[in-house]
């Protein structure tokens, strides 16, 4: 980035002055918001499906009592986590990657790179949109378990709040390879497709990673997006999170992040 410089007249001397860059950067996160709000399939998915879905869940007759083998918790409030995480997969593997490819397919991305604007503001943009996005689905989800099905609001706030951070980490950073491993919106979206159901298996879309046992309980809880759920469930009941639950999603993010960074292409 240059700058340049304009006379201090108070001192004589010079100063940096405010460069294009800084307002051409705020214009880009401006349009990139405009553009996000006019996509209503993806604000779908992402904000009101992970709470519809919560609120049909909680109707099941059964999953409303107690059960002993859940520690005395409900079906229903494991789903408050699972929920969750489920917005967090349809923003960050379903949504984001086919925007950002489609950008960068589209020669967006290279033409940035001659403008005061590096191209790595618009990515930026687009993961804050999205896990902004997220966080609202997040409150909706919650304040819905809570006034429909009673289930309590997280009895930890602070580990829930270090739980939901790294969760969302994780999950974008799941995104982000799909996203440099896309040569095209096409092939982000077939991919997209294909990572969604192993990823909502292991977030516990179909069956609570708490109702799971055995080998399979430990597979899923050594993937980034099953110890998500198991984190978050804690924090929910106010519990502090297993630190082998926290490692798992904190090394897949890492792991994750720079294998993104290693092959993701401007153009």
């Amino acid at each position: 980035m240059s700058t340049s410089t304009t006379p201090d007249t108070t001192t004589g001397t010079t100063r940096p002055a405010r460069t294009s860059a800084t307002s051409a950067t705020a214009a880009v996160v401006r349009t990139e918001a405009v553009l996000f709000g006019r996509e209503l399939g993806s604000l779908f998915w992402i904000l009101l499906f992970p709470t519809i879905l919560l609120v049909i869940i909680g109707l099941v007759p059964d999953y409303g009592e107690p059960d002993p083998a859940l520690g005395g918790q409900r079906v229903i409030d494991l789903y408050a986590s699972v929920c969750v995480v489920l917005a967090m997969i349809m923003a960050a593997i379903m949504a984001m990657p086919s925007v950002i490819t489609a950008y960068r397919e589209g020669g967006v991305l290279r033409r940035l790179r001659t403008t005061p604007v590096h191209p790595g503001a618009l990515l930026g943009a687009q993961i804050g949109l999205h896990a902004g996005a997220v966080l609202v689905a997040v409150v909706l989800a919650l304040g819905a378990a809570r006034v429909v099905h009673d289930v309590p609001l997280p009895q930890a706030p602070g580990w829930y709040v270090v739980a939901l951070l790294l969760a969302i980490a994780a999950s974008f950073s799941i995104g982000a390879v799909v996203t440099a491993v896309s040569r095209s919106t096409r092939v982000a979206q077939t991919l997209g497709t294909v990572v969604l159901f192993p990823m909502m298996f292991t977030a516990g879309v179909w069956l609570p990673v708490q109702s799971m046992g055995g080998w399979l309980r430990d597979l899923v809880v050594a993937t980034p997006l099953g110890a998500a759920s198991e984190v978050l469930n804690d924090a929910l009941q106010g519990l502090a999170p297993d630190v082998a639950d926290l490692a798992v999603v904190g090394g897949w993010t890492v792991v994750l992040s720079l294998v993104a960074v290693r092959l993701f292409r401007w153009e």
